[in-house]
C-alpha cells in the first residue's frame, strides 16, 4: 500500500506542476532546490486528502514512511511528509528528538523546508517537553547553516504560547556575529516573534545590541 501511496502522491503532483511557478519560486532560494513546482495550497490539500488513508498506522509506522518521502528530496514531497508527522503532535515522545534531529541534519537544506519543519512538528516537540530545549543549544554553533537558524526557529512554536524567552535570548547571543545572512535571518525573526508577546523584554534585549548585531537581523527582529 505504502508503494502504491506514494507512487500517487508523485503523480497527483507531477499534474499539477506549473513550469513558470517552478521558475519563479527558484528566485526565492540561493541555494538549488528540487522543486517539482506546484502551489502550496494544493501541495497541503493533497497532503490532507492523503493522510487518510495511512492516519490509522501507529506513529513509528507513520514517521518511517514519511522518510521515503522525504527520502525523495522534492520539496513537496518532504512539505507532505512534514504535515504527516505534525498530525501525530498528540503522540510525540521525548525519544522522538533524536528522530526529528536527524532528519534536520539528513533532508533539510534550504529555509523553506526547516522553517517547515522547525515552526511545527519540532517546535511542538519542544513546547511539549522542555527538557529538550538544551539540546538544541549545540546547533547554534554547528557548522551547518540550517542547524543554527533552527536553533533559534524551532523557538518559534513555543514562544508564541509564552514560553522559552531566556532560551531564544541565549539562542540570539551565540549567532550574535554570524555572518550567513539567513542565520541572521533566523534569530532576527525568532526575536520578532517573540516580541509579540514580550515587546518590553525583546525590546531591551535588542536595543542593548544594535551597535553590535547585524544589520539583517536588526531589520528583521
Amino acid at each position: 500500500m505504502s508503494q502504491k501511496l506514494l507512487s500517487h502522491i508523485r503523480q497527483e503532483l507531477l499534474a499539477n506542476a506549473e513550469e513558470t511557478y517552478k521558475l519563479g519560486s527558484k528566485n526565492f532560494f540561493k541555494e538549488t532546490i528540487n522543486l517539482i513546482g506546484v502551489r502550496a495550497p494544493i501541495v497541503r490539500r493533497l497532503a490532507k486528502i492523503s493522510y487518510r488513508q495511512v492516519e490509522r498506522l501507529t506513529k513509528n509506522e507513520l514517521f518511517n514512511l514519511c522518510e521515503k518521502l522525504l527520502d525523495r528530496r522534492t520539496m513537496e514531497e518532504m512539505a507532505i511528509a512534514m504535515q504527516w508527522s505534525f498530525e501525530k503532535r498528540k503522540e510525540f515522545a521525548t525519544n522522538d528528538f533524536s528522530r526529528f534531529e536527524r532528519w534536520l541534519k539528513r533532508y533539510v537544506t534550504n529555509w523553506a523546508t526547516g522553517d517547515d519543519f522547525c515552526c511545527h512538528s519540532l517546535g511542538h516537540l519542544l513546547w511539549r517537553y522542555p527538557a529538550l530545549v538544551p539540546k538544541t543549544r549545540v546547533w547554534a554553533r554547528s557548522k551547518n547553516r540550517w542547524l543554527r537558524r533552527a536553533a533559534a526557529v524551532s523557538l518559534n512554536y513555543s514562544v508564541r504560547k509564552g514560553k522559552y524567552l531566556s532560551d531564544i535570548f541565549a539562542v540570539a547571543d551565540t549567532l550574535l556575529y554570524d555572518t550567513d545572512d539567513l542565520v541572521q535571518k533566523g534569530y532576527g525573526w525568532a526575536l520578532k516573534e517573540a516580541s509579540n508577546v514580550f515587546p518590553k523584554e525583546v525590546k531591551k534585549f535588542v536595543i542593548k545590541r544594535k551597535d553590535n548585531m547585524p544589520r539583517t537581523a536588526l531589520r528583521y527582529a
